[in-house]
């Protein structure tokens, strides 16, 4: 095999779980290859190198090592490509922790109830 379809082998390396979610990032531009915004049909070659923007900014580089078409086990599919993603800084990394901190606390409080409702309005002066 010398080509394969991009959102194919992003399904098939398990970088993203479905073809459906690997063409929907190639429509929205998040994947390029060889610094070129590629579409979902681009025929995809052993030494490419592809970036993979992923959420919070962070940016995953790749070398694509192997090429499948069909499913194989998630250990085969790791020595697909090669991840070349440089570590996070220091900064990037008490950044998620934050994140991460910051979601769960507002998942835990929900929904205010009346009470909390009135007295916001009361401060507010919308009362």
């Amino acid at each position: 095999m010398v080509t394969v379809r991009l959102d194919i082998w992003l399904d098939v390396a398990c970088l993203y779980k479905t073809r459906s979610e690997a063409q929907r990032a190639c429509r929205l531009g998040k994947i390029s290859v060889n610094g070129v915004t590629a579409k979902p049909n681009r025929e995809l070659r052993a030494g490419d190198r592809l970036v993979i923007s992923r959420p919070l900014g962070r940016r995953q580089t790749l070398v694509v090592l192997g090429l499948a078409d069909t499913h194989v086990a998630k250990a085969e599919a790791r020595q697909m490509y090669e991840d070349r993603t440089p570590p996070p800084t220091a900064e990037e990394v008490e950044m998620r922790r934050m994140e991460r901190h910051f979601r769960a606390v507002s998942a835990a409080t929900g929904r205010p109830t009346r009470d909390q409702r009135r007295a916001r309005r009361r401060l507010t002066g919308k009362e």
